[in-house]
């Protein structure tokens, strides 16, 4: 009885025979140079798609592994996009609008494939949004159950009572349902206007607007400045900007992707 050869097509490929090496990857990500993220993978400080890889022969694909440093995510899929938008006011948070009223859509023309805003911000509201194309990150983003903050700069009428900050964090009754921030602060007053910091993790619409207006100081300008650790820096309005990788990273990480 003659024994069947395999043809070299014919036989189970090896996965660790596809893909680049880990430690390529990682320097072309940026997180050390090949040496160092040998040492790195030695040491067991990287995770890849949740198992903790020490061998330094491992390849992977980096358009859909999951790779972590540390605990944090790194981004090596090219196809993944992250942006900060300095939304002005007066623009529709939506990517497009049936009417022609100018919305976030018209910032975006240029770039290809389908783009999610995280969250809205109403028409009148200016700041902080962050728009990607991973749908899994923005749906978390939004969800209640991991309680991203967003951080506010309101104008609002004045004068600030002392007790205010303690009210807001101890939670007050709007019409459908309490709501609390986790901080508040007083940045500045003069005469009948003043300057508050609000930080909290509530999605619910016009949150802060309603918020403010139901303990007697309606708003005459709101900036969101940050969510999480992503902040507005010196970008001007309508201006748009790629996130970096700390902060794409700890985007990941909050909402434990």
């Amino acid at each position: 009885m003659t024994s069947e050869r395999r043809s070299p097509s014919s036989a189970a490929k090896d996965p660790n025979d596809e893909g680049v090496r880990l430690q390529k990857v990682l320097s072309q990500a940026g997180v050390a140079s090949r040496r160092a993220a040998e040492e790195m993978i030695v040491e067991g400080r990287i995770e890849v798609n949740g198992e903790v890889v020490m061998e330094l022969g491992r390849r992977v694909d980096p358009e859909t592994a999951v790779i972590h440093v540390d605990g944090s995510r790194v981004m090596t899929n090219t196809n993944l996009t992250h942006l900060l938008l300095n939304k002005p006011a007066g623009i529709l948070c939506t990517m497009s609008d049936d009417k022609g009223r100018p919305c976030i859509g018209d910032y975006l023309r240029e770039r290809q494939g389908k783009l999610f805003h995280v969250g809205r911000l109403d028409q009148d509201t200016e700041g902080l949004l962050l728009i990607t194309n991973d749908g899994e990150l923005a749906n978390r983003l939004m969800h209640p159950s991991y309680k991203v903050r967003k951080t506010y700069m309101a104008e609002v009428l004045g004068p600030i009572p002392k007790d205010l900050g303690q009210r807001l964090r101890e939670g007050v009754e709007l019409e459908d349902g309490p709501v609390k921030v986790d901080r508040f602060k007083l940045v500045d007053q003069n005469q009948n206007r003043a300057l508050v910091e609000i930080v909290l993790h509530e999605g619910r619409k016009r949150i802060v607007r309603r918020l403010l207006k139901h303990v007697g100081h309606p708003v005459q300008r709101l900036v969101r400045t940050r969510i999480g650790d992503v902040q507005l820096t010196t970008e001007r309005q309508g201006a748009i900007r790629p996130l970096n990788g700390q902060e794409i990273a700890s985007l990941y990480k909050i909402v434990d992707m």
